[in-house]
């Protein structure tokens, strides 16, 4: 849907603002401000926060720039005791303050909600509260969606220690704002019209998790029972695994998969324009490599696998993650996994959906638990049994699987473009709107038509 835009506009005299409409008016943050510490406060260094212990007599929570970020004021807080809050108390939040990140990532802003949680922010927040004279939540919307705010941020933080902001900085930020009236048309029709957005975005999301459960669900079926729903079955002998198919073999892992050993150097020069594949080259979940780099490239120093081309390359560390794949070529892989080669009436394309189904994962986490650093060790690797059909069978599921899960894929692709245009749009009309791009103020009490995704 097109907008309309304000009947007059004017210059700014602001070269990289441009237009704004002929009402609005430029300020500086710091006008906006509640006297004293009441308007623009930073919290207290961790030291500060750390030096009390709980008691029985309460605990006062401890924002940080992580409830910012993760716009999430209720999990993920440290707590103070009643005494050291009652030290502190003057950097306590309040519905309706006004908190900005001040390290890291610098400028990312949110409001208090009413019903937040009594507590004090740490020295990563800086807390403004406001006059009559602006809204919490339009100046919130310029500070996170106005390109020119996010320029003025940018220029000012890389020019500060450690390219943070501070309060001098958010103070002189340069501002354009309509009446307050007006702010509060345009912040009722973006609450509306982005809420709007993000329950679309919710669906696509529970979409791709539903498409994300039924991929890993077609895996586990078809490596443990096969594609044939009338074939007779038995007893596995093994509690994870269950019943297989009657004329599939248990086997012991070690007994039809090579575990490589002996490790090479990757500065040698035979080794080192090899690819070489690491964990985060892995995605997880779905046995897909997503991309190369050579060890050179990587920097790569401390001994590393020799995988051949269709070798199963499969993560120790974090089992849960499930990150397994086939090697595209001859090349390295960290020592944090293991190179893989099925033999013995396995093959290697079966041994990947295998190692990627539930029932392997789980034993595969329950293992990895019994040792500090989450990681499945490879004595226990050699123990666990697999079910291994015919290699005609295995052909034949390794096809279906492959094909049944590109289709899945596709669909997910789908909802992950269609969750891209939403926030895409709903990044260009909260900015279009807070910096007077178009006019909204007729469609703040009225319905908008959803777009097409």
């Amino acid at each position: 849907m097109s907008f309309p835009r304000y009947s007059k506009y004017k210059d700014s005299g602001v070269e990289w603002v441009g237009a704004i409409p002929e009402s609005w008016l430029p300020t500086r943050l710091r006008f906006l401000l509640r006297d004293g510490y009441e308007g623009i406060k930073i919290g207290p260094f961790g030291s500060q926060l750390t030096s009390d212990m709980l008691d029985e007599r309460g605990e006062y929570k401890v924002y940080g720039q992580e409830n910012i970020i993760a716009n999430d004021f209720v999990r993920g807080s440290r707590f103070i005791g009643v005494e050291k809050f009652r030290e502190l108390s003057v950097y306590e939040v309040n519905p309706g303050d006004l908190l900005i990140t001040m390290m890291g990532t610098s400028g990312r802003c949110d409001v208090a909600p009413s019903d937040v949680a009594l507590g004090i922010m740490d020295s990563h927040l800086l807390r403004m509260r406001l006059t009559n004279a602006a809204r919490a939540d339009f100046v919130r919307l310029l500070i996170d969606e106005a390109p020119y705010v996010g320029t003025q941020i940018q220029l000012a933080g890389k020019g500060s220690i450690m390219h943070g902001l501070n309060s001098s900085i958010v103070k002189n930020l340069l501002l354009f704002l309509p009446s307050i009236d007006e702010q509060t048309q345009i912040a009722a029709f973006l609450d509306r019209e982005t809420a709007k957005i993000d329950e679309l975005v919710t669906e696509q999301r529970r979409l791709m998790e539903l498409l994300k459960e039924k991929r890993q669900a077609i895996i586990s079926h078809a490596v443990t029972k096969g594609l044939n729903p009338d074939a007779p079955m038995k007893r596995s002998g093994i509690e994870w695994l269950g019943e297989v198919p009657a004329h599939w073999e248990v086997k012991r892992f070690q007994r039809c998969v090579y575990v490589a050993e002996g490790q090479v150097d990757p500065e040698d020069t035979k080794y080192s324009s090899l690819a070489l594949i690491a964990p985060n080259h892995i995605e997880s979940g779905s046995g897909r490599l997503l991309g190369l780099e050579s060890a050179s490239d990587q920097g790569a120093e401390s001994g590393k696998y020799l995988c051949k081309a269709g070798d199963v390359v499969y993560s120790k560390i974090r089992p849960a993650l499930r990150k397994v794949c086939i090697a595209p070529e001859d090349c390295l892989c960290s020592a944090d996994m293991y190179p893989l080669r099925a033999h013995s009436g396995l093959t290697n394309p079966f041994l990947r959906w295998s190692m990627l189904s539930e029932q392997f994962s789980a034993l595969a986490v329950l293992e990895s638990q019994r040792v500090a650093m989450p990681k499945i060790n490879r004595e226990s690797l050699k123990e666990v049994m697999l079910s291994v059909p015919p290699i005609d069978e295995q052909q034949s599921i390794v096809a279906f699987i492959d094909i049944e899960t590109a289709k899945l894929d596709t669909l997910t692709a789908e909802a992950q473009r269609a969750i891209d245009l939403l926030q895409e749009r709903r990044t260009a009309l909260v900015s279009a709107a807070v910096t007077g791009q178009i006019d909204v103020r007729a469609l703040s009490q009225s319905t908008i038509v959803e777009p097409a995704i």
